[in-house]
Protein backbone atom coordinates (compact mmCIF):
# COMPACT_ATOMS: atom_id res chain seq x y z
CA UNK A 1 0.00 0.00 0.00
CA UNK A 2 1.43 3.47 -0.73
CA UNK A 3 1.18 6.01 1.74
CA UNK A 4 -1.87 8.53 1.19
CA UNK A 5 -1.64 10.79 -1.56
CA UNK A 6 -3.28 13.81 -1.92
CA UNK A 7 -5.72 15.19 -4.54
CA UNK A 8 -9.00 16.82 -4.69
CA UNK A 9 -11.81 17.57 -7.76
CA UNK A 10 -12.30 20.76 -9.44
CA UNK A 11 -15.15 21.52 -6.77
CA UNK A 12 -12.87 20.58 -4.21
CA UNK A 13 -10.39 23.49 -4.23
CA UNK A 14 -11.67 26.22 -1.75
CA UNK A 15 -9.20 26.64 1.44
CA UNK A 16 -10.04 26.32 4.73
CA UNK A 17 -10.44 29.90 6.40
CA UNK A 18 -7.93 30.57 8.62
CA UNK A 19 -5.87 27.75 7.80
CA UNK A 20 -1.92 29.21 7.14
CA UNK A 21 -0.62 27.61 3.72
CA UNK A 22 2.35 27.96 2.02
CA UNK A 23 2.65 29.52 -1.10
CA UNK A 24 2.79 27.41 -3.44
CA UNK A 25 6.73 28.68 -4.61
CA UNK A 26 7.49 27.22 -0.95
CA UNK A 27 6.15 24.00 -2.01
CA UNK A 28 8.05 23.73 -5.46
CA UNK A 29 11.28 24.46 -2.98
CA UNK A 30 10.49 22.01 -0.53
CA UNK A 31 10.25 19.57 -3.28
CA UNK A 32 13.35 20.48 -4.42
CA UNK A 33 14.90 20.15 -1.37
CA UNK A 34 13.75 16.45 -0.94
CA UNK A 35 14.40 15.56 -4.40
CA UNK A 36 17.67 16.42 -3.76
CA UNK A 37 18.27 14.86 -0.56
CA UNK A 38 17.25 11.66 -2.00
CA UNK A 39 19.61 12.46 -5.61
CA UNK A 40 22.17 13.21 -2.85
CA UNK A 41 21.25 9.50 -1.01
CA UNK A 42 22.16 7.84 -4.48
CA UNK A 43 25.07 9.83 -5.41
CA UNK A 44 26.71 8.42 -2.24
CA UNK A 45 25.12 5.31 -2.12
CA UNK A 46 26.96 5.00 -5.43
CA UNK A 47 30.53 6.26 -4.27
CA UNK A 48 30.02 3.80 -1.30
CA UNK A 49 27.87 1.02 -2.22
CA UNK A 50 26.69 -1.13 1.13
CA UNK A 51 23.84 -7.22 3.95
CA UNK A 52 20.35 -6.68 4.37
CA UNK A 53 18.92 -4.06 7.09
CA UNK A 54 15.03 -5.47 6.16
CA UNK A 55 12.30 -4.84 4.16
CA UNK A 56 11.00 -0.72 5.45
CA UNK A 57 7.14 -0.44 6.48
CA UNK A 58 5.64 2.10 4.37
CA UNK A 59 8.07 2.75 1.72
CA UNK A 60 9.60 0.36 -0.61
CA UNK A 61 12.82 -1.50 -1.13
CA UNK A 62 14.86 -2.38 -4.04
CA UNK A 63 16.49 -5.45 -2.48
CA UNK A 64 14.96 -8.72 -3.81
CA UNK A 65 14.61 -12.49 -3.06
CA UNK A 66 15.70 -15.29 -4.34
CA UNK A 67 14.16 -16.81 -7.56
CA UNK A 68 11.06 -18.70 -6.79
CA UNK A 69 10.61 -16.93 -3.41
CA UNK A 70 7.16 -16.29 -2.39
CA UNK A 71 6.14 -13.79 -0.12
CA UNK A 72 2.57 -13.23 1.84
CA UNK A 73 2.53 -10.18 3.44
CA UNK A 74 -0.46 -7.08 5.05
CA UNK A 75 0.05 -3.69 5.99
CA UNK A 76 -3.70 -2.95 7.35
CA UNK A 77 -4.28 1.51 7.68
CA UNK A 78 -6.40 3.68 10.29
CA UNK A 79 -5.94 6.78 8.43
CA UNK A 80 -7.94 9.11 10.38
CA UNK A 81 -8.93 12.55 8.47
CA UNK A 82 -11.43 15.64 8.69
CA UNK A 83 -13.96 13.63 7.03
CA UNK A 84 -13.49 10.25 9.55
CA UNK A 85 -11.95 7.22 9.45
CA UNK A 86 -10.64 5.08 6.08
CA UNK A 87 -9.31 1.39 7.08
CA UNK A 88 -7.48 -0.28 4.00
CA UNK A 89 -5.94 -4.00 4.69
CA UNK A 90 -4.64 -5.56 1.57
CA UNK A 91 -3.69 -9.01 1.26
CA UNK A 92 0.04 -9.14 -0.73
CA UNK A 93 1.25 -12.11 -2.74
CA UNK A 94 4.47 -11.56 -4.30
CA UNK A 95 6.41 -13.73 -6.36
CA UNK A 96 10.22 -13.74 -7.37
CA UNK A 97 9.96 -14.56 -11.20
CA UNK A 98 13.81 -13.72 -11.43
CA UNK A 99 16.36 -12.37 -9.34
CA UNK A 100 15.77 -9.36 -11.13
CA UNK A 101 12.12 -9.43 -11.44
CA UNK A 102 9.27 -9.09 -8.84
CA UNK A 103 5.30 -9.83 -9.78
CA UNK A 104 2.65 -8.55 -7.32
CA UNK A 105 -0.79 -8.35 -6.54
CA UNK A 106 -2.59 -6.53 -3.51
CA UNK A 107 -6.26 -7.25 -3.00
CA UNK A 108 -7.73 -4.95 -0.38
CA UNK A 109 -10.45 -4.88 1.60
CA UNK A 110 -11.53 -1.68 2.95
CA UNK A 111 -14.36 0.30 5.76
CA UNK A 112 -15.23 3.78 5.82
CA UNK A 113 -16.72 5.61 8.56
CA UNK A 114 -17.66 9.30 7.62
CA UNK A 115 -20.10 10.74 5.08
CA UNK A 116 -18.91 11.96 2.01
CA UNK A 117 -20.47 14.81 -0.51
CA UNK A 118 -22.93 12.36 -2.31
CA UNK A 119 -23.99 10.90 1.25
CA UNK A 120 -22.76 8.10 1.49
CA UNK A 121 -21.48 6.83 5.34
CA UNK A 122 -20.25 3.63 6.73
CA UNK A 123 -19.04 1.29 4.34
CA UNK A 124 -17.31 -1.72 4.20
CA UNK A 125 -16.10 -3.29 1.00
CA UNK A 126 -13.46 -4.78 -1.30
CA UNK A 127 -10.98 -2.16 -2.55
CA UNK A 128 -8.99 -1.26 -5.88
CA UNK A 129 -6.59 -4.07 -7.22
CA UNK A 130 -3.36 -3.37 -7.47
CA UNK A 131 -0.73 -5.23 -9.53
CA UNK A 132 2.94 -4.41 -8.95
CA UNK A 133 5.98 -5.39 -11.18
CA UNK A 134 9.71 -4.29 -10.31
CA UNK A 135 13.00 -4.83 -12.40
CA UNK A 136 16.21 -4.66 -10.81
CA UNK A 137 18.94 -3.19 -13.06
CA UNK A 138 21.65 -2.26 -10.89
CA UNK A 139 22.93 -4.11 -7.86
CA UNK A 140 26.33 -3.54 -6.24
CA UNK A 141 27.36 -6.07 -3.49
CA UNK A 142 30.37 -6.22 -1.32
CA UNK A 143 31.25 -7.43 2.44
CA UNK A 144 28.23 -6.74 4.87
CA UNK A 145 26.84 -4.27 1.90
CA UNK A 146 25.18 -3.88 -0.81
CA UNK A 147 23.46 -0.69 -3.22
CA UNK A 148 20.55 -1.94 -5.93
CA UNK A 149 18.08 0.38 -7.56
CA UNK A 150 15.08 -0.96 -9.49
CA UNK A 151 12.29 0.33 -11.81
CA UNK A 152 8.69 0.28 -10.46
CA UNK A 153 4.97 0.25 -12.16
CA UNK A 154 1.86 -0.10 -9.46
CA UNK A 155 -1.12 -0.08 -11.65
CA UNK A 156 -4.56 0.52 -9.70
CA UNK A 157 -7.67 -0.80 -11.01
CA UNK A 158 -11.04 0.86 -10.37
CA UNK A 159 -12.46 -2.24 -8.41
CA UNK A 160 -13.72 -0.32 -5.70
CA UNK A 161 -15.89 2.25 -4.17
CA UNK A 162 -15.56 6.08 -6.19
CA UNK A 163 -14.89 8.12 -3.15
CA UNK A 164 -12.07 10.38 -2.12
CA UNK A 165 -10.69 10.08 1.63
CA UNK A 166 -7.96 12.78 2.59
CA UNK A 167 -7.50 13.76 -1.02
CA UNK A 168 -6.71 10.59 -2.13
CA UNK A 169 -9.24 9.34 -5.24
CA UNK A 170 -10.70 5.51 -4.84
CA UNK A 171 -12.03 4.14 -6.99
CA UNK A 172 -10.46 5.16 -10.21
CA UNK A 173 -7.79 3.53 -12.66
CA UNK A 174 -4.26 5.24 -12.06
CA UNK A 175 -0.70 3.89 -13.07
CA UNK A 176 2.30 4.34 -10.97
CA UNK A 177 5.99 4.52 -12.53
CA UNK A 178 9.26 5.06 -10.38
CA UNK A 179 12.61 4.58 -9.12
CA UNK A 180 13.64 3.26 -6.02
CA UNK A 181 17.20 3.00 -4.74
CA UNK A 182 18.36 1.47 -1.36
CA UNK A 183 21.65 0.84 0.10
CA UNK A 184 21.76 -1.67 3.66
CA UNK A 185 24.52 -2.08 5.67
CA UNK A 186 24.67 -4.11 8.98
CA UNK A 187 24.83 -0.85 11.13
CA UNK A 188 21.95 1.00 8.92
CA UNK A 189 19.50 0.85 6.03
CA UNK A 190 18.85 3.81 3.83
CA UNK A 191 15.83 4.01 0.82
CA UNK A 192 14.86 6.62 -1.34
CA UNK A 193 12.01 6.90 -3.93
CA UNK A 194 11.25 9.35 -6.85
CA UNK A 195 8.00 8.60 -8.96
CA UNK A 196 5.21 10.20 -10.86
CA UNK A 197 1.28 9.04 -10.25
CA UNK A 198 -0.69 9.57 -13.35
CA UNK A 199 -4.65 9.95 -12.81
CA UNK A 200 -6.38 10.11 -16.52
CA UNK A 201 -8.98 12.86 -17.24
CA UNK A 202 -7.97 14.51 -13.70
CA UNK A 203 -5.53 17.37 -12.60
CA UNK A 204 -4.73 15.15 -9.82
CA UNK A 205 -1.38 13.55 -11.74
CA UNK A 206 1.42 13.83 -9.05
CA UNK A 207 4.89 13.45 -8.00
CA UNK A 208 6.02 11.69 -5.58
CA UNK A 209 9.47 11.36 -3.21
CA UNK A 210 9.98 9.01 -0.22
CA UNK A 211 12.94 8.56 1.86
CA UNK A 212 13.57 6.23 4.59
CA UNK A 213 16.32 4.90 7.37
CA UNK A 214 16.75 2.24 9.21
CA UNK A 215 18.77 1.07 12.53
CA UNK A 216 19.05 -2.07 13.90
CA UNK A 217 18.74 -2.51 17.26
CA UNK A 218 20.73 -6.00 17.60
CA UNK A 219 23.87 -8.03 15.99
CA UNK A 220 23.09 -9.33 12.80
CA UNK A 221 22.37 -13.16 12.69
CA UNK A 222 21.48 -16.29 11.19
CA UNK A 223 18.60 -17.41 11.36
CA UNK A 224 17.49 -13.74 11.18
CA UNK A 225 16.85 -12.30 14.38
CA UNK A 226 16.49 -8.33 14.34
CA UNK A 227 14.61 -5.99 15.97
CA UNK A 228 14.76 -2.15 13.39
CA UNK A 229 13.20 1.34 14.36
CA UNK A 230 12.52 3.11 10.82
CA UNK A 231 12.06 7.13 10.06
CA UNK A 232 10.62 7.08 7.01
CA UNK A 233 9.24 10.50 4.87
CA UNK A 234 7.08 10.73 1.57
CA UNK A 235 5.44 13.55 0.29
CA UNK A 236 3.33 14.06 -2.44
CA UNK A 237 2.53 17.32 -4.86
CA UNK A 238 0.51 17.78 -7.68
CA UNK A 239 1.24 20.19 -10.06
CA UNK A 240 -1.86 21.31 -11.42
CA UNK A 241 -3.96 21.97 -8.41
CA UNK A 242 -0.69 22.97 -6.48
CA UNK A 243 -1.68 20.10 -3.96
CA UNK A 244 1.03 19.47 -1.27
CA UNK A 245 1.51 17.19 1.58
CA UNK A 246 4.30 16.22 3.20
CA UNK A 247 3.81 12.89 5.99
CA UNK A 248 6.01 11.45 8.42
CA UNK A 249 6.00 7.59 9.68
CA UNK A 250 7.74 6.54 13.01
CA UNK A 251 7.71 2.44 13.01
CA UNK A 252 9.56 -0.50 14.63
CA UNK A 253 10.22 -4.23 13.60
CA UNK A 254 10.59 -7.07 14.24
CA UNK A 255 12.07 -10.09 12.33
CA UNK A 256 12.77 -13.57 13.21
CA UNK A 257 13.22 -16.26 10.68
CA UNK A 258 10.51 -16.05 7.84
CA UNK A 259 8.46 -13.82 10.03
CA UNK A 260 8.04 -9.96 10.59
CA UNK A 261 6.00 -8.09 12.59
CA UNK A 262 5.58 -4.18 12.55
CA UNK A 263 3.86 -1.49 13.62
CA UNK A 264 4.20 2.47 12.61
CA UNK A 265 2.63 6.14 13.33
CA UNK A 266 2.49 8.41 10.83
CA UNK A 267 1.68 12.04 11.19
CA UNK A 268 1.41 14.79 8.74
CA UNK A 269 4.64 17.37 8.76
CA UNK A 270 3.18 19.97 6.27
CA UNK A 271 -0.48 20.19 4.34
CA UNK A 272 -1.73 23.15 1.56
CA UNK A 273 -5.27 21.00 0.72
CA UNK A 274 -8.83 21.95 0.59
CA UNK A 275 -11.04 22.57 3.10
CA UNK A 276 -11.48 19.07 4.94
CA UNK A 277 -9.36 16.88 3.35
CA UNK A 278 -6.49 17.54 6.17
CA UNK A 279 -5.26 14.72 7.28
CA UNK A 280 -4.69 14.26 11.29
CA UNK A 281 -2.65 10.32 11.35
CA UNK A 282 -2.27 7.08 10.80
CA UNK A 283 -1.80 3.65 12.21
CA UNK A 284 -0.38 0.79 10.74
CA UNK A 285 0.09 -2.31 11.78
CA UNK A 286 1.50 -5.26 9.13
CA UNK A 287 3.25 -8.72 9.10
CA UNK A 288 5.14 -10.67 6.21
CA UNK A 289 6.16 -14.39 5.47
CA UNK A 290 8.63 -15.88 3.39
CA UNK A 291 8.12 -19.14 1.41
Amino acid sequence: METLVVSSTPALTKKKPGNTLLPITNHIEIMKYIIGIAMASCLLLLVNPASAQGPPITSDKPIMLGQGAWVAKTLTEVNVSQQGAYTYAPIMVHFIVKPDILLGIHAPFTHFNFEDDEGNGKEASFGDLRILGKYQFVRKDQKGKTFRMVAKTLQTLPTGQNRVFAGERLGEYSGYYGIVAGYEYIKYGISSELGYQWVPNTQNDALRVKLGFGLPFLKPTYPVNQLNLYFEYASNWEPETGNYRMLYAQGIQYAKKQLTVEASVRLPLVQNVPDGMEYRYGILLGARYIF
